[in-house]
């Protein structure tokens, strides 16, 4: 299938961000083709998408990055003209229980992804195929690259990475390979790197979720250790915004983290959700009464918070929501979910 319009790949679309940015993407861009290549595992959902399940410029495709066969023969049919790669295994217990995973998916699924997408745009090694200089390879990273802050600080694009868990690590690695990939082949990448997201869509086994759950069902609230570590807490939709502003305009070879100055520890967290959920569903005793400290995640990072001054200055990239603002939104939609 060829076309005048944009064939874009997007990988792990079924997934919390990739389905809140292809359907946010849609929206903004109706001529734009998007091919959906998700393996479908237990973290993503096909209901995710059921809203563009339709749209004639939607195609889902079930597949795996790691098949290289596959992605050959996907490049070959629809002629992508750019990736977006959200693809990854993505939860840190998961990877400190079973790593293997991690490795292939993040680490040799891009290297794949990559690959194929030189050898489809570049005439050569080294030389990029006359009409596709404007081919862009975009990858979507995390702050937890970084490793961990002390009580002070920012990660900046510049702070040097000190991944402490398999799942973080192979996420490093991945930078690594896009970003050999332009310093070596000339290849158009971009990189972000974004700060602990929240909102619609987010698999029952993240934090926020789980917090949710568990308190409508009266069930104990786990939160690790003493609760006082900290993350940098970012609206998924502002996220996708910040995704689409680097896709579209940012500079190749260069990484933009997105951050949404919303650092909050986990026990604030915990009682925000159960103060919001007392006033929205009351019951006799608070729900902050269900919370119940549980023996702390191995290499549990202390903080993390992200400068997104870069994309800010450069590409005008800002947040709409607060903290505050955005989890009464993630509650509300995590209730009509678990109440359905």
């Amino acid at each position: 299938m060829k076309t005048s319009n944009p064939s874009i790949l997007i990988t792990g679309g079924l997934g919390f961000i990739g389905s809140n940015f292809i359907q946010y993407y849609l929206k903004k861009y109706s001529k734009h083709q998007i091919v959906n290549l998700d393996k479908l595992t237990y973290a993503g959902e096909l209901s995710n998408l059921k809203a563009v399940a339709n749209y004639p410029n939607y195609t889902y495709i079930k597949g795996d990055i790691c098949d290289k066969d596959l992605i050959k023969s996907l490049f070959e049919e629809y002629n992508f003209s750019h990736v977006i790669h959200f693809a990854a295994e993505s939860h840190v217990d998961n990877s400190i229980a079973s790593p293997d995973a991690f490795i292939n998916t993040n680490v040799v699924g891009t290297f794949n992804l990559l690959d194929v997408a030189r050898s489809s745009w570049m005439e050569s090694p080294f030389k990029v195929k006359n009409g596709r200089e404007k081919n862009r390879f975009h990858h979507i990273s995390t702050d937890e690259v970084y490793g961990t802050l002390g009580e002070t600080g920012l990660f900046t694009e510049s702070t040097p990475y000190a991944p402490n868990s398999p799942y973080s690590a192979s996420k490093a690695s991945s930078d690594f390979l896009v970003r050999s990939y332009f310093h070596t082949y000339g290849m158009n990448v971009v990189t972000t790197n974004c700060s602990n997201n929240y909102g619609p869509k987010q698999h029952d086994e993240k934090l926020i979720p789980t917090i949710i759950r568990k308190a409508l069902k009266g069930e104990q609230i786990p939160i690790y250790g003493d609760g006082k570590n900290i993350r940098d807490w970012l609206y998924v939709l502002d996220h996708c915004k910040g995704i689409d502003l680097a896709f579209q305009k940012g500079k190749s070879g260069e990484t933009y983290n997105i951050g949404g100055k919303n650092e909050r520890d986990n026990l604030y967290i915990a009682n925000t959700i159960c103060s919001i959920l007392d006033n929205l569903r009351p019951r006799e005793d608070s729900y902050s009464s269900l919370i119940t400290f549980v023996s702390d995640r191995p290499g549990h990072d202390f903080r993390y918070a992200i400068d997104a001054s870069k994309i800010e200055n450069q590409l005008g990239w800002s947040a709409d929501e607060d903290f505050e603002s955005g989890i009464i939104k993630t509650v509300n939609w995590y209730i009509n979910k678990y109440e359905q």
